[in-house]
């Protein structure tokens, strides 16, 4: 949901998603090669998560970024954990295909 609300079309997502699921981070920029390792070791092993992944990320994204990538890496972690938990079912629809379509119908009419 995360890559739909920041816009990206379906195909453009569907794409990323088959490179993030084998692994495959290659086609991605270093910055957010980085991003999905520190991600992947916050979900995996939680207390190896060590100062120096954090000065990592300060380094290459700045302060407040870097804090955005902690925060959400955690929130996206923790939420699909609940969600496993109680097992509640993932949308089947992009909830935010409308705004989508909304968006593009407004792009073609400037």
């Amino acid at each position: 949901m995360g890559l739909a609300v920041a816009g990206l079309k379906d195909d453009v997502i569907a794409k990323r998603v088959r490179h993030l699921a084998v692994g495959d981070w290659s086609d991605f920029a270093p910055a957010e090669r980085l991003a999905f390792q520190f991600a992947y070791k916050l979900s995996r092993e939680p207390w190896s998560v060590s100062d120096q992944d954090i000065q990592g990320l300060v380094e290459t994204f700045g302060r407040l970024r870097a804090i955005d990538v902690v925060w959400r890496s955690s929130w996206y972690n923790y939420m699909t954990r609940v969600a496993d938990a109680f097992q509640l079912p993932l949308e089947r629809e992009n909830v935010f295909q409308l705004l989508q379509n909304q968006r593009e119908k407004q792009e073609k009419n400037k």
